[in-house]
């Protein structure tokens, strides 16, 4: 069995993940060294730790048959909420969210792990209806399932571990085979909000001028009358719809009346939530120097170590933005800065074509899995894989807001760490199944 196995074990992933967990223990030692050349960080000694038993997690996981998870998935979603809630009411504060329990110095974010667990529940579930619910009730369950952990996170408040639910679900749901109007739906809302959520913010702070359509998003008045005016054209569209049946343009009026409307609401609670500190990020993203010493300084930073790494860097443990302390939260959220600025171009395509490996490989596993609750579980944890991936590498190159989202593998944190190579734990599991193991 044992011989079985091996001969069916995804080398190729799995030295993926050893090599990219090295190139995070390297350059989190680099983090920690000072412009006089010394060591002043443990990380990462505590993150060779987090990185070898993960490595044992991983294999450990990979052992097991993932078809068995099944039967405790359900109480293990309820536990992991259960969890959540009590993180809210008493969990230690750690920049500025109660998202952490511990005893001590020792800590774990039960955020991270609940993303698993919800991956494994939204896809038992999807499994289990596959014929035996319409369409769009599976669709509205599978939002209602997301939205359960999403809230509990947004409450404490963690808005970029938040955000990682929906790329989970976009995934799993469209592998499920829900119609790709209803995952646009979610998709094109989450936008519009963003979207009518920045415009009022890019006025006042950046343009310093009055736009008319942006008035009305500023403006309670207008923003009523325009929510109330896309919310009655989607109304009298779906009348229309439902004495003409076969007329598909009422269906679309209110399919993109609904969307408009919703993305207005929600943009105008998402403008009274957001912390002054989150708006300042989004307007640094916008323009970073409108705020050069402040909230600007991150990314202007960040680009400025990836930009003078060059082609093939200044070379290991010589980076001057990292040493003089110039990068912010250097062994975390912006470690993809230090390592750009010390190996250069080269170094930044070498981490690019392991983590398109991984990604080649998880979508190759979902192909051949055995079942629907694999492919499930493999499409989940690689829209998780990809989010990391774009959102952490997109806000140090400044094309993405900063959100606290890590690389994974790479970044300082164990909780962040177990969880992925957990993740590709399940990935080794289903992949060997195949096989019938």
């Amino acid at each position: 069995m044992n011989l079985k196995f091996l001969q069916f074990f995804d080398f190729i992933l799995f030295f993926c993940v050893i090599a990219l967990v090295t190139f995070g223990v390297l350059f989190i030692y680099s983090s920690g060294i000072n412009s006089e050349g010394i060591n002043v960080s443990s990380e990462y000694i505590k993150q060779i730790i987090w990185g070898s038993t993960g490595i044992l997690l991983m294999l450990g996981i990979s052992l097991l048959d993932y078809r068995r998870f099944t039967r405790y998935v359900p109480h293990l979603f309820i536990g992991a909420c259960i969890v959540l809630v009590f993180t809210k009411l008493f969990g230690r504060y750690v920049n500025g969210a109660r998202s952490w329990l511990g005893i001590g110095p020792f800590g774990i974010q039960p955020s991270e792990f609940t993303k698993i667990v919800f991956i494994l529940f939204l896809a038992w579930y999807l499994d289990r209806t596959k014929k035996t619910q319409e369409q769009r009730k599976r669709f509205f369950v599978s939002l209602g399932i997301m939205f359960i952990p999403m809230g509990l996170i947004l409450a404490q408040p963690d808005l970029g571990t938040s955000l990682v639910y929906f790329p989970i679900f976009l995934a799993m749901t469209f592998i499920a085979g829900i119609p790709v109007r209803y995952i646009l739906f979610v998709f094109l809302g989450g936008m519009m909000t963003i979207l009518f959520t920045v415009l009022p913010i890019w006025e006042s702070q950046i343009a310093h001028s009055s736009v008319i359509f942006i008035r009305m998003l500023t403006n309670s008045t207008l923003r009523l009358i325009l929510i109330f005016s896309t919310g009655s054209v989607g109304v009298l569209a779906a009348l229309g719809m439902f004495f003409y049946r076969h007329n598909k343009y009422f269906y679309w009026i209110t399919y993109f009346s609904a969307i408009v409307c919703g993305a207005l609401i929600l943009s105008y609670f998402a403008g009274k939530v957001l912390k002054d500190y989150q708006v300042m990020r989004l307007i640094v993203f916008i323009d970073p120097y409108a705020d050069p010493r402040g909230a600007g300084w991150n990314i202007i930073q960040s680009k400025t170590a990836i930009g003078s790494g060059n082609l093939l860097g200044r070379g290991y443990l010589r980076g001057t933005q990292n040493h003089y302390r110039f990068l912010p939260e250097q062994s975390t959220d912006f470690i993809f800065s230090i390592l750009s600025e010390e190996l250069g171009f080269v170094g930044c395509m070498t981490v690019f074509a392991l983590y398109f490996l991984i990604f080649i490989r998880t979508i190759f596993i979902i192909k051949n899995a055995s079942n629907t609750f694999g492919m499930q579980i493999a499409a989940g944890i690689l829209g998780m894989f990809v989010f990391h991936f774009m959102v952490n590498v997109g806000m140090v190159m400044g094309i993405m807001p900063i959100t606290g989202i890590p690389l994974l593998f790479l970044s300082y944190g164990g909780s962040s760490l177990w969880t992925a190579m957990i993740c590709v734990g399940l990935l080794m599991s289903v992949s060997s199944r195949k096989f019938g193991l």
